[in-house]
């Protein structure tokens, strides 16, 4: 799965990246970069209308139209690669309203099997350059203060790099699927999910670091930083 992320990069840097509009100069002073991003947090998401890409807000945590309330949201922030095409929330998103969400990198705990314990790691490009995650979003009208705009990230089956870590990772898209993959004119969901597979074994990096980050309060740059497991002595095991 893909529960929390780093989203540092200014959005001005990431319109420039994406080949999207800039943003409003109001709404980038008062942007924050978010070390922890935890779900139901408000995301940067990119979403493409008449060939023209932005960057817009979405509530991590897709929740249908359907839906009575928000509260399913918080169990929705992935969708299965495997089966998005068949599930009632996911398969109208995934033919007509599809995003990027651009991370940093992302966070994993890989659980010991000696011992039961989960230790975090940091996933990040060597490079440094962001990684653009595929998205879907929804519209939920259910509440009385108006549309809110949700998402979800898809994942998929880990490559080699990160299946000691986790039995999932995100879907990570190259630069070659941007465009059909955000044009909401793309209906071929055979050729769409040709897209949902492993990214390449060397494009994604793994540190161990800090179990303070399994709280989401600790929102903190030092939270990427390498660690040396062994030697730890703080931090808080229960996530969430």
């Amino acid at each position: 799965m893909c529960g929390r992320f780093v989203a540092a990069t200014e959005p001005f840097r990431l319109a420039r990246y994406f080949d999207a509009e800039e943003w409003p100069v109001e709404q980038e002073k008062a942007w924050v970069p978010n070390y922890n991003t935890a779900p139901t947090q408000q995301v940067l998401a990119i979403r493409e209308s008449a060939g023209q890409r932005r960057i817009e807000y979405l509530r991590w945590g897709l929740v249908p139209a359907w839906a009575e309330d928000l509260r399913i949201g918080s169990r929705m922030i992935n969708a299965r690669a495997e089966t998005v095409t068949e599930k009632r929330s996911f398969s109208k998103p995934f033919k007509t309203q599809r995003c990027l969400v651009p991370v940093d990198g992302f966070y994993e705990w890989q659980v010991s099997q000696e011992t039961g314990r989960k230790q975090p790691h940091y996933l990040f490009r060597g490079d440094g350059e962001p990684l653009a995650l595929a998205g879907l979003w929804e519209v939920w009208n259910g509440g009385t203060e108006g549309p809110i705009e949700t998402c979800t990230i898809l994942t998929c089956a880990p490559n080699q790099t990160l299946a000691p870590i986790h039995d999932r990772m995100p879907v990570v898209l190259g630069r070659s699927a941007w465009g059909r993959w955000l044009d909401n004119g793309e209906h071929d969901t055979g050729y769409l999910q040709t897209l949902l597979v492993p990214a390449a074994n060397d494009l994604i990096l793994h540190h161990p670091i800090d179990t303070a980050v399994n709280s989401a309060s600790n929102n903190h740059a030092w939270l990427r930083e390498p660690v040396n497991p062994d030697a730890l002595t703080t931090g808080d095991n229960a996530l969430f």
